[in-house]
């Protein structure tokens, strides 16, 4: 049985984060916090062109806590640091998933040879929510390499899955995770058609980043626009119109409270307001030279 779509969401308005990723918000837990948990925001960065400079592109130290940071870049590369020790180069195809648990402080800058190069850049950055149990867990971060991440051929050479977390036909992906949830990073090639299976009880969208996608044979889907499926069902049936690029994200509910202020998810406003106590007493560490 296929999930019906709910409905279909996008965001045509913009915005620069720092000086180095133009971002469009598809969705965020002021609105869909209830019908995407544990999935609190997706903000689909470019794609842009950049011209060369010998100048740092990004956005400096800034703290996160009670939840984790996904990014996925598609062109460019993103430098990264922590103040967990954390850090690295992530270029096209690779992810970075950050966990703020109980309090970090990153920075997130193009790479320096990306920067005198210039040229296309593309990535995700989606935040995901911790269970409240799992909100004071020490700062970690995981570098998830393409060459790391399976990939799945889809049937008929209509494509490829790769699967960042989760589970896909028997095939993990390799990010530690705190809930049960799915993220999967596909292509679909002009004129294919794939069903995939999706577990029935997880909140469920595919996010589409680059072309245009027909979902269960009706529904339109094109570039950074996404899909809001229903509980029931196991399965959805996505069509390309043309060469298209994807993400799948499902997973099971956290059914808990959310409270968020600017860079903290907590699950009360008193957590909050000890977040920002803790940040403002610099029990968050800093970045090391």
């Amino acid at each position: 049985m296929q999930k019906k779509i709910l409905g279909t969401y996008g965001n045509d308005r913009g915005h620069w984060v720092g000086d180095g990723f133009p971002v469009r918000s598809l969705f965020s837990y002021s609105q869909f916090g209830k019908h995407l948990s544990p999935f609190l925001l997706l903000d689909y960065a470019g794609p842009h062109e950049f011209e060369t400079t010998d100048a740092r592109r990004g956005v400096g130290e800034h703290p996160h806590k009670g939840f984790e940071t996904v990014t996925i870049v598609y062109d460019g590369e993103v430098e990264h640091r922590d103040s967990s020790g954390g850090g690295g180069t992530i270029g096209p195809g690779d992810v970075q998933w950050m966990t703020a648990g109980n309090g970090v402080q990153h920075e997130e800058f193009h790479s320096s040879a990306y920067a005198k190069t210039g040229g296309s850049f593309r990535m995700v950055q989606l935040w995901v929510n911790l269970p409240a149990k799992d909100k004071g867990v020490p700062a970690a971060y995981q570098t998830i390499l393409a060459g790391h991440i399976p990939t799945i051929p889809l049937t008929g050479n209509a494509g490829l899955l790769r699967i960042i977390a989760g589970e896909y036909a028997g095939t993990a992906g390799p990010a530690r995770i705190f809930s049960p949830l799915n993220v999967w990073d596909g292509v679909l090639h002009e004129g294919a058609q794939v069903t995939l299976d999706i577990p029935k009880d997880h909140n469920a969208a595919i996010v589409s980043l680059e072309g245009q996608l027909i979902l269960n044979g009706a529904q339109e889907l094109g570039a950074a626009q996404f899909a809001l499926l229903d509980h029931e069902g196991s399965a959805v049936t996505l069509q390309a119109a043309r060469e298209s690029s994807f993400l799948v994200l499902t997973g099971e509910s956290l059914n808990e409270p959310i409270a968020g202020y600017g860079p903290f998810v907590m699950n009360t406003q008193d957590e909050i307001q000890q977040a920002i106590d803790d940040f403002n007493n610099g029990c968050f560490g800093g970045i090391h030279a």
